[in-house]
């Protein structure tokens, strides 16, 4: 063999073999982890796999769906294998038709029934588009099949400033400050920030009208019929009333009372409310959570939570029946119906947008 040859020859295999060590490794998925059970507890810090994915719990939770608009659960990533995300053929908008029942994973586009398309915001086992504004978002598409979304918020970012929450509330008590309701939010990231800028608007709207009801305008922090507070003790749960006979009385921006609310409300935020329930009037932080936890983790004496009520459509007036239906709703007090709706209106109309249908209860 000539000199020149095995030159270009060793060269070659130089090349090759350094090519070899610059490409990366194909991927795999990390393996899953226990399979999430609706009846088991987890705290933060826990994993669990549901639908191909591994999920870690942020605080205590039970019977919450991984990637559920709780937002408890933060996705680790695809465990055992992936779905890959449908990608569009020839052609202008040629996405795959929707399934009802397939995994979709965050950023599938489909063609829905009614030949729009949708965009997977967050991973799901095929929940219907046009019903979950949490897990899909409508797309326009343009030549060539590149999507092109609808206008939304900024993602993660409170629909609400800071000069419009003064706005809001010009009387309101220092203690309530715009600082701790940001604060709060981790708590509960699904909140206002689901589904279109009108829907994220119109929740944080709903929101903040039902606390200025519920607090005079975020004036009181705490309950002001002191004769009322040895009666939120209700002494048949097994835990009693360990910080006391009177000290469950109502407090926050939603009057959190009862010690087994104070109990939930503790759990699910992992903060020791039952022993200190004077948390609540001491931190705004931590008084905001408790609002934000009843908002959307508790029906009351409705049919949803209210963040389900706002996020998928079904208008203003069913968050009154979840917070205070029982004594409102259905004519029992319609001079208070009308109060929420007003503040409503108003700050939706301080937010710039609209208030959409079904007002009252």
């Amino acid at each position: 063999m000539s000199t020149k040859r095995l030159l270009a020859l060793l060269t070659a295999m130089v090349v090759a073999v350094g090519l070899a060590f610059l490409l990366p490794a194909a991927a795999s998925a990390a393996s899953c982890t226990t399979a999430w059970s609706s009846s088991a507890v987890y705290v933060g810090g826990n994993t669990a796999s549901y639908s191909g994915h591994n999920w870690s719990a942020k605080w205590w939770t039970q019977n919450e769906t991984p990637g559920g608009s709780s937002g408890v659960w933060a996705d680790q990533g695809v465990c055992g294998g992936t779905t890959p995300t449908p990608t569009p053929t020839s052609g202008s908008c040629n996405y795959p038709a929707w399934v009802a029942g397939q995994t979709y994973t965050t950023g599938s586009i489909v063609k829905y029934t009614d030949g729009k398309y949708y965009v997977a915001e967050h991973d799901n086992p095929g929940y219907d588009p046009v019903i979950s504004t949490w897990y899909w978002d409508p797309y326009n598409c343009t030549g060539g099949g590149t999507p092109t979304p609808t206008a939304t918020a900024t993602p993660g970012g409170f629909p609400v400033s800071e000069a419009q929450f003064n706005q809001m509330f010009p009387s309101r008590n220092s203690f309530y400050t715009y600082s701790g309701l940001t604060a709060a939010l981790s708590a509960y990231p699904a909140f206002a920030a689901t589904g279109s800028d009108t829907v994220r608007k119109q929740e944080a709207a709903a929101f903040l009208a039902n606390v200025n009801h519920e607090t005079g305008g975020l004036v009181y922090v705490v309950e002001q019929n002191t004769a009322n507070y040895p009666h939120y003790c209700d002494t048949s749960q097994s835990y009693g009333c360990p910080a006391g006979q009177a000290a469950y009385y109502g407090r926050g921006p939603i009057q959190l009372s009862w010690n087994f609310n104070y109990k939930a409300a503790g759990d699910a935020l992992g903060i020791n409310l039952l022993n200190n329930p004077n948390l609540v009037q001491t931190d705004a932080a931590v008084a905001w959570k408790t609002a934000l936890w009843y908002w959307n983790t508790q029906s009351g004496p409705g049919t949803m939570t209210p963040h389900n009520a706002m996020v998928n459509d079904y208008g203003f007036g069913e968050t009154i029946r979840s917070i205070n239906g029982s004594l409102e709703c259905n004519g029992g007090n319609p001079a208070q119906v009308q109060s929420r709706i007003n503040s409503y209106q108003s700050f939706v109309q301080i937010l710039g947008t609209v208030a959409g249908s079904n007002l009252s209860c």
